[in-house]
């Protein structure tokens, strides 16, 4: 037991320390939420503001805090295409220790990575004029790493079914920016057509995203507005998809190192 617990936590130390080594990850941290948040959002709410009722600068900057625990741990769990290509997977791989720990320790070090860049994010927000209640921010704390687990499974997923780094940089861009939209990340979904709701109902970022909406809003007159679906059932169906996930992409991605 001691044994899977240090692999895991050494893993994960070893990806937060690659993180903050690398300069052009963390400029490109703030770089695309300042483009969403300000820019985006700024000027959507100039726009529609006023017609929707609620401040929409604020719902793309929850929308966007939501979408960058999601993302950026599956897109660290998929660098494990990488240690591939230099061996370092393998090298795990022949380790004696769980594969399930090493899927783990992936998610627990880029997990760490993701929350490091939210609390930038917020010192963003507050620099940029988005006006937040610090009390149901703070309500968010105990629901981050649920939303970081769940964007690592489906890394995991996404993982297990690539065979390089070029395959990832085609594949991820294309899984992972039409559910920007589907989610409502910056835009509201409550009316849609019948195929983009359905899209919108099978992408796992629109629970990540949603979830995270209730929780902030909760007992706010706007609940109504900005809100999809009850958060028990937000949390339900990303418990599901968490374990379909993490258990089909280990199973596979296990297979395919014993291939190879």
């Amino acid at each position: 037991m001691n044994r899977q617990l240090n692999a895991i936590f050494t893993i994960a130390y070893r990806d937060f320390v690659k993180f903050l080594r690398d300069r052009s990850r963390i400029i490109a941290t703030f770089i695309f939420p300042f483009i969403f948040i300000a820019v985006l959002g700024g000027s959507l709410q100039s726009n529609l503001g006023k017609q929707l009722g609620y401040d929409f600068l604020l719902f793309t900057f929850i929308g966007v805090l939501a979408q960058t625990l999601f993302q950026s741990t599956a897109a660290g769990i998929i660098s494990l295409v990488e240690d591939r290509e230099n061996d370092f997977s393998q090298e795990m791989f022949v380790s004696p220790i769980s594969r399930y720990s090493i899927i783990l320790g992936k998610i627990l070090g880029e997990s760490l990575v993701s929350i490091t860049q939210v609390i930038g994010i917020v010192f963003m927000g507050i620099l940029i004029g988005v006006h937040f209640d610090p009390q149901s921010l703070f309500a968010l704390a105990p629901f981050v790493l649920v939303i970081c687990a769940f964007g690592g499974a489906f890394g995991v997923l996404v993982l297990a079914n690539l065979s390089s780094q070029r395959a990832a940089n085609q594949v991820f861009p294309f899984l992972i920016l039409p559910q920007f939209f589907l989610a409502g990340i910056f835009n509201p979904i409550k009316e849609l057509p019948f195929y983009l709701l359905i899209l919108s109902r099978i992408a796992p970022l629109t629970y990540a995203v949603d979830f995270m909406r209730a929780v902030y809003y909760w007992g706010k007159p706007e609940y109504s507005k900005v809100v999809l679906f009850n958060p028990v059932l937000d949390f339900a169906v990303m418990t599901g998809m968490f374990v379909v996930f993490l258990l089909l992409g280990t199973f596979l991605f296990v297979r395919n190192e014993r291939n190879r």
